[in-house]
């Protein structure tokens, strides 16, 4: 199996990765390799985050790099939280901080206006070539959190066609529909197609 790095030390999203890709390569994380620096996340997109990261990791490691960045966009807040989803209440917000915040932006918006939509953006980068997948997925933002399981803004994270919240459901069903796991069947089919695994 190839060996391939994810450029990020959040424990969450890793597994969700590992869920995914076990089975297909050989995935490290920033963990693995404790004297990389942190990547600064200030790319006016979550496209130039993911590549900044991946670039940066690649050229630490050698390895081939896979990044991504992901926002929730929130319509009544004209698309915010965006790029600044993980710091929406601070650069040492926790997932909790960044909640509460959104749903305090969100108390006077009545519940069929609090459209959003989750976006995730994965950036691969080796010796050779440079590409992107994406994967969105739809939903609303309750007015109070539900369920234990995921991570983020999960909780508050409204999927209709289950009719459940994100942290509702468990890792297999949550990457089965999810922002991210689409963006990782992206990854998988591209790298197939491109003969990488």
């Amino acid at each position: 199996m190839k060996t391939y790095i994810l450029a990020t030390r959040n424990r969450d999203k890793i597994k969700e990765y590992k869920d995914k890709l076990s089975c297909t390569i050989q995935l490290k994380t920033m963990d693995d390799f404790p004297n990389l620096p942190d990547v600064v996340e200030d790319g006016s997109s979550l496209r130039e985050n993911a590549y900044k990261k991946a670039r940066e990791i690649h050229q630490y490691t050698g390895l081939p790099t896979i990044a991504d960045d992901t926002g929730l966009e929130v319509d009544a807040l004209n698309g915010a939280p965006g790029i600044y989803s993980s710091r929406f209440a601070g650069d040492t917000a926790s997932y909790q901080d960044n909640v509460i915040k959104l749903l305090n932006n969100l108390k006077e918006i009545p519940s069929e206006q609090r459209s959003a939509r989750f976006r995730t953006i994965i950036a691969f980068v080796d010796d050779t070539e440079e590409w992107d997948v994406d994967g969105v997925v739809d939903g609303l933002i309750l007015n109070e959190q539900k369920g234990t399981g995921g991570f983020g803004y999960d909780p508050v994270f409204y999927y209709k066609p289950l009719q459940k919240t994100f942290s509702e459901l468990d890792i297999k069903e949550k990457n089965e529909i999810s922002h991210r796991g689409k963006a990782i069947t992206a990854l998988i089919n591209t790298l197939k197609k491109k003969n990488h695994i």
